[in-house]
């Protein structure tokens, strides 16, 4: 490998670790031992220690002076997206990439991912867990999680990439160097940020089934990363429908889903069905995370259908205010008690369809586990969200008057 890995590689490969001690040294020999014996192209392999507390900056560095083209890399603050970023920002490599220290993904996937990148047919590519082709070895209640995340995606930000939390993926040098200033998030969201900003900018966005097992050792925060993506996603949202995110257009070729204007191609003329569309979206996502957390909070508890129903009650409640204001321009408080009769009216068809659909599930299966109930929620509120999205816009709010829009009474 000695002779085969050099400044500057073809391909840089970061793998980001924060406390692990244990598992660093045997991943990094595997993969060092893996581009020495079987990959074509020259490559580093760099760690990138942010914020170890135990020995792992001990053993990066013990590894960079073992095994020649290995790099480490020492980051007081912790978060993966800081450490990406900083490091694909200086890297002198044509093609960055990254993957899990765990290796849960088979590295026989890494050509591959690299390969389109580096032939100029593709920008960026992902390791896909939901693919056609994949195997992938986890246990349901992840798999609920991996399927809802990349759902509330679509249904936010029309992405159309299948799988944004896979840790494996890679980008060109040259385009990395204009969207990485366009990031803003350090954490695991940054994966998602990159995506959707390169779909925005006409990337081509390569997909590679992945064969992965699951590592049951994670030490990943759900609830805490949950809560993080969230966030995550309404900021992009907002970013992007309020122009302040400004995303140029790399592949004339590939114009994206989106012009300039944030809306989706052919739909500039009806901008304000555009701004309502992706407002609505937006604050669904919010109200879809929140609504499932406090179903699992609340479930216990609580049997399943009390569960269901006040989770839906307090979502609805802080959904429907959101909407009127964010959505369609509504301030002031003239009519706000009516507008919330009616959202709760409207919401009373999400507690029917989601009720129906738990009900249904405890027929079918005598003891459903919680992935099960959660799966079920997220389809019928699915199903639900569109059902209230023409309610909100011809009955509940209507076109708001010029009076109420802002704030008096004429």
């Amino acid at each position: 490998m000695a002779d085969r890995i050099f400044s500057p590689p073809q391909v840089d490969i970061v793998v980001p670790v924060k406390d692990e001690e244990r598992d660093l040294g045997p991943s990094v020999r595997r993969l060092y031992t893996f581009l020495r014996e079987e990959f074509p192209f020259t490559a580093r392999i760099t760690i990138a220690d942010n914020g170890s507390t135990d020995q792992t900056w001990a053993v990066a560095t013990t590894l960079s002076r073992e095994l020649p083209g290995v790099a480490a890399v020492h980051m007081d603050q912790s978060g993966r997206g800081r450490a990406l970023r900083a490091i694909w920002s200086g890297s002198d490599a044509d093609v960055l990439a990254y993957m899990d220290v765990d290796l849960s993904t088979d590295l026989n996937a890494l050509l591959p991912l690299v390969a389109p990148l580096l032939s100029g047919h593709s920008d960026l590519a992902i390791g896909t867990r939901l693919a056609r082709g994949s195997r992938v070895v986890r246990g349901p209640r992840r798999e609920v999680i991996s399927r809802s995340y990349n759902l509330l995606l679509r249904a936010s930000l029309g992405a159309e990439f299948s799988d944004a939390q896979c840790g494996f993926k890679a980008i060109r040098r040259d385009q990395a160097r204009v969207l990485l200033p366009l990031t803003e998030d350090t954490g695991w969201f940054f994966d998602t940020e990159l995506l959707v900003l390169a779909e925005r900018a006409g990337l081509r966005i390569a997909e590679v089934p992945v064969d992965w097992i699951d590592d049951t050792d994670s030490r990943v925060d759900i609830v805490a990363t949950a809560l993080a993506d969230l966030r995550g996603i309404a900021r992009l949202s907002i970013g992007l429908l309020r122009g302040t995110i400004k995303v140029p257009t790399l592949r004339d070729s590939a114009a994206g889903a989106f012009g300039a204007a944030g809306y989706p191609r052919g739909r500039q003329g009806r901008a304000e069905l555009g701004w309502q569309i992706a407002g609505f979206a937006a604050i669904g996502v919010a109200s879809t995370v929140a609504y499932l957390l406090l179903f699992l909070l609340l479930r216990t508890v609580m049997p399943a259908l009390a569960a269901n129903a006040f989770s839906l009650l307090i979502t609805a409640i802080a959904n429907t205010a959101a909407n009127r204001r964010l959505t369609f321009g509504i301030r002031g408080r003239a009519q706000a008690a009516q507008h919330q009769i009616k959202g709760l009216i409207a919401f009373g068809i999400s507690f029917g369809l989601t009720t129906g659909a738990l009900a249904g599930l405890h027929t079918a299966v005598a003891s459903p586990g919680r992935g099960a109930e959660v799966g079920v929620l997220v389809v019928a509120n699915a199903v639900a969200t569109v059902i209230r999205f023409v309610l909100y816009r011809s009955w509940v709010f209507g076109r708001p008057s010029p009076a109420i829009s802002d704030g008096s009474l004429s």
